[in-house]
């Protein structure tokens, strides 16, 4: 039997953990909108440009090695999981090289936001002033493959905070017009998609639905086949999964024989155990029929299922007794 083994990728930006307090900025944009005594960046969500009959694709030239970089960077951002292949190619013929030397600011914390940005090669630093009068404090250092810059866009808010880079770097430019009009419009696709699903499952149920639509934007999906493992006893654990479509059952191997111990059928969830516990993977997950999962990696986990970890914990024993060693 394969195994499909679950693309780790480091979707998500430190920005996301303050998005609570660029929500409330959001709705003071918002209450604002309609007031015509200023015209801004935050107001465009309002205005002529995002009026979807004035959209026209933009076209960047760039070399065949650019365009194989931008693919491999885009697969690795959460950003832009929910684009078909009609939306990438899009958004890939939008997006733009910048390059910058070490100490070059990209951006800045309160400037106007019209562009995100996906690194490509170097590291930048990210640095946020929390209160007035205090000093910059460093949240992380974004490598390849990571993208900041998306909250400004997506809560039309000033920028959250400051990227500078810390050695010389490369990263891919998307344009306010092409991301509202092509990943926006995704990324809300996605969330109907999900919010649903999500609303019924049982564990879930308690959460409002502001927790859950996080989920929602953070969830990946995976399919197999039958008789594929899912994971494998004995591995790392970094992946939380539900069953979205399909049945699964949990074996244990020991002494050279494996044996059913669990059964799971959609809207179930597996894999906290080795997430909560920091402890290898205790048993195999097989798919029993063609099955579709969903799934958070294990810094989205412990930042968004914080509401439930209770729970979790609570219901961990109703299978620890068939796989404990």
């Amino acid at each position: 039997m394969i195994q499909k083994k679950v693309l780790s990728s480091s979707d998500e930006s430190s920005e996301d953990e303050h998005v609570e307090d660029l929500m409330d900025k959001q709705k003071l944009v918002q209450a604002k909108a309609n007031k015509p005594t200023r015209t801004s960046v935050s107001a465009e969500v309002y205005g002529q440009f995002n009026k979807k009959g004035q959209f026209q694709a933009k076209k960047v030239n760039k070399s065949e090695d650019a365009i194989k970089r931008i693919k491999q960077r885009m697969s690795q951002a959460f950003m832009f999981s929910a684009l078909d292949e009609h939306e990438l190619a899009i958004v890939i013929d939008a997006m733009e090289e910048k390059k910058f030397k070490a100490g070059d600011f990209v951006i800045k914390q309160g400037d106007d936001g019209d562009v995100l940005y996906v690194v490509d090669q170097g590291q930048l630093d990210c640095f946020k002033v929390f209160k007035k009068g205090e000093p910059e404090k460093h949240l992380k250092v974004y490598q390849p493959g990571e993208s900041f810059g998306e909250l400004a866009l997506l809560y039309n808010v000033p920028r959250a905070a400051t990227i500078k880079a810390k050695t010389d770097a490369i990263c891919f430019s998307l344009d306010r017009e092409t991301f509202n009009h092509i990943v926006k419009d995704a990324a809300a696709k996605k969330r109907e998609k999900y919010e649903e699903f999500l609303s019924k499952v049982e564990l879930l149920k308690d959460m409002d639905p502001y927790e859950r639509l996080q989920i929602a934007d953070a969830l990946k999906v995976q399919k197999f086949n039958k008789s594929d493992y899912i994971i494998r006893q004995g591995e790392q654990g970094n992946t939380f999964y539900f069953i979205q479509k399909g049945d699964c059952i949990a074996t244990k191997t020991e002494n050279g024989t494996e044996k059913e111990v669990y059964s799971y059928k959609v809207g179930d969830y597996f894999g906290e155990l080795a997430l909560i516990k920091h402890e290898p993977r205790a048993a195999n997950i097989v798919a029993q029929s063609e099955v579709v999962v969903v799934y958070l990696d294990s810094d989205s986990f412990r930042r968004l299922i914080g509401p439930v970890d209770e729970i979790l914990k609570r219901n961990m024993g109703r299978y620890e007794k068939y796989v404990k060693k």
